[in-house]
């Protein structure tokens, strides 16, 4: 018997590779995204497509029942979908750093606790959430992001110790850089943030610049997807995957010396 596989956020990048790498490994494949006619080409690969937003309980209910009722099993469960809200704390509005938390926390806890039931039924399951580096290395102009992925770990880490009793465990991929259309996303989005003469203008050009110059640990959607679907099917699961030793370097030097991150960080920023 095929195993399936629910994935959010497969309209384009880690997410639609993830799908399609998925389905080419033997997995019947569940997915969705708002904007349902980027998954035309998804569906003409036999990948089960719907629209889908993850902060609509109706939604993500229907995709659940959709993949139990037609498959009678859920075995995975990759917590994809998400974005980056940027720009200036003191200036994004209150109200878009909690749609970022709806959509990259409570979104991915609500197609979860719609999971768990078929998963602690069948004894055995895996949750895998997609977070970032970004929830332990940080700069300037995207606290309300890293805040939501600092969150998704901790989550995680909690939902593991208690599921995982009944043969089901929750794991973390923390993806760095990628060769994709997030970064320019969340600077667009930071640039609609920032107040008309905002003094974080030249803060902004400056991140951005950081963020174009920094190559080396750039990883492909394709890449990503195969460290989500190694995070899916160990047998022996880890706490925390990465697709690269510079990426878990980045994240293990700003975990146990904060301090030379944060003056590393700084000096870039000046040279800049």
């Amino acid at each position: 018997m095929k195993k399936v596989a629910i994935i959010t956020g497969i309209s384009s990048g880690m997410g639609k590779a993830a799908a399609l790498y998925f389905k080419e490994q033997g997995f019947e494949v569940y997915g969705g995204a708002r904007r349902i006619e980027r998954l035309v080409d998804l569906k003409e690969q036999g990948i089960h497509t719907q629209s889908l937003d993850v902060t609509d309980a109706i939604s993500v209910r229907a995709l659940v029942d959709r993949a139990i009722s037609e498959q009678g099993q859920i075995d995975v469960l990759v917590n994809n979908a998400g974005y980056g809200e940027f720009g200036p704390i003191e200036e994004v509005p209150i109200e878009n750093a909690k749609k970022q938390f709806d959509v990259n926390v409570f979104g991915a806890a609500q197609i979860t606790k719609y999971v768990l039931p078929q998963m602690r039924q069948q004894g055995s399951g895996r949750i895998v959430n997609i977070s970032s580096v970004g929830s332990n290395i940080y700069s300037p102009l995207g606290g309300w992001y890293y805040t939501t992925k600092a969150s998704l770990n901790m989550w995680s880490d909690v939902l593991d110790q208690e599921v995982k009793q009944f043969g089901i465990r929750s794991v973390i991929v923390q993806p760095g850089l990628t060769k994709s259309e997030w970064s320019k996303i969340a600077f667009e989005n930071a640039k609609k943030n920032l107040v008309e003469d905002s003094p974080y203008e030249n803060m902004l050009d400056k991140t951005e610049e950081l963020f174009s110059k920094i190559t080396f640990s750039e990883a492909t959607a394709e890449d990503l997807a195969k460290v989500f679907y190694r995070a899916a099917t160990d047998i022996k699961p880890k706490r925390r995957y990465y697709h690269s030793i510079v990426d878990h370097g980045m994240v293990l030097v700003a975990r146990t010396m904060p301090n030379t991150y944060r003056a590393v960080l700084s000096k870039m920023m000046k040279g800049i």
